[in-house]
């Protein structure tokens, strides 16, 4: 059983009818742009009535105090870390055999990620499927976590805090999963802390630098040429947050619809649909994601773990614990799994999925928590 600690405060999120207010009256006095001027919906970004769509039903319909209800009845919490406050979601599992389990989102998503799955993962539905102890951590800067005021939380340092994190709630050994940032996150946890780390489940997977595509499958070098070309022509939203993240976050935090444009840009194109994000993603999900930001101005505190981590990751890290990887078909990365094998060491399930994209947790919620429970029951197994 975890052990209470003073050194975490139970929280609970309200925005002030002030903020939700001007929210409301920034929507409707803002100042947009003239219409795209190509055909294929997309080529240049957000399409200006997708927008106007989007913005009108933030404004007049979206329901913000659901998704706070939400939260605090997962169950929030705080603590304090290297000078820093953590926010994080905890959810006990009833069952007597649960695992300790830590999700870290990523880059533009949040703790909104998880909000659909965090129920069946602590007490699923089916009793012969493992059930989880599950901690969601907010990253710095990110949502209700605090912001730094200096350099160094790169991914090393929040790993380390993970760890720190997890052992005050009593959970000196734990499964970590993470996708984006969160998996990056998930493989230093891995590598630098394997008395601690049971096991992991990834949707990311990187391997070692220099790694050559001979003897890769057709599909494997294709998946290198996408991520290629993803990065040589698809990733100026990088190159900015890892170079000027205060400058585009002037805009970030005074313009929700500059905000708005900046992230459903990427889930319009990292989700595995033909149009529009909505195909498979829900409008509401995507504004709670969006107005998180917005409510805890973390738009410029957020974009400075590209400047802190970007291509960051050692080449010389290997994980040597357990780990279950999931390339799904339509996300951004996709890692052949011979360059995967590099430094993931102990690899005991690897799949790839039919349909889903960077965010399968929102894409394809029940499929995504299938994978990770049968994912971290083969970590679990070959820990025995």
């Amino acid at each position: 059983m975890p052990r209470s600690t003073s050194d975490v405060q139970a929280f609970e999120a309200h925005a002030t009818d002030a903020d939700l207010d001007d929210l409301r009256a920034r929507l409707a006095a803002a100042r947009l742009p003239e219409a795209e001027t190509v055909r294929r919906r997309w080529d240049q970004g957000v399409p200006l009535a997708d927008l106007v769509d989007v913005v009108d039903y933030w404004r007049t319909e979206y329901d913000w105090r659901s998704f706070e209800e939400r939260l605090d009845r997962i169950g929030q919490f705080r603590t304090t870390i290297d000078g820093l406050g953590i926010h994080f979601l905890h959810r006990r599992s009833p069952r007597a055999d649960a695992t300790p389990l830590i999700l870290t989102h990523g880059w533009p998503g949040s703790i909104a990620e998880f909000v659909d799955v965090v129920d069946e993962l602590a007490d699923p539905s089916d009793a012969d499927a493992p059930a989880f102890h599950v901690v969601a951590p907010s990253l710095p800067g990110f949502g209700y976590s605090d912001k730094p005021a200096t350099t160094g939380w790169g991914t090393e340092k929040i790993a380390a805090a993970w760890v720190d994190l997890m052992g005050r709630l009593g959970y000196g050994r734990f499964a970590a999963h993470g996708g984006d940032w969160g998996g990056n996150i998930t493989t230093v946890l891995a590598g630098r802390f394997p008395a601690h780390v049971l096991g992991i489940h990834t949707t990311f997977a990187e391997g070692p630098p220099g790694l050559t595509t001979d003897g890769l499958t057709a599909l494997e070098r294709k998946w290198t040429e996408e991520t290629r070309d993803f990065w040589h022509h698809r990733a100026a939203y990088a190159k900015q947050q890892a170079t000027r993240p205060q400058t585009i976050g002037y805009s970030l935090v005074d313009s929700p619809v500059g905000l708005l444009a900046w992230i459903l840009d990427k889930f319009a194109e990292w989700s595995d649909t033909e149009d529009s994000p909505f195909e498979t993603i829900s409008r509401d999900r995507v504004l709670d994601d969006v107005t998180l930001y917005w409510l805890t101005r973390t738009g410029a505190s957020a974009a400075r773990i590209y400047h802190e981590s970007h291509n960051s990751l050692d080449p010389e890290l290997r994980v040597d614990v357990p780990a279950a990887i999931s390339m799904y078909p339509r996300d951004i990365e996709k890692c052949p799994r011979p360059w995967a094998q590099e430094r993931y060491r102990q690899i005991v399930r690897w799949r790839s999925p039919e349909a889903g994209g960077h965010f399968p947790s929102l894409e394809v919620p029940e499929f995504f928590v299938k994978d990770l429970q049968e994912g971290l029951a083969a970590v679990l197994a070959a820990r025995r």
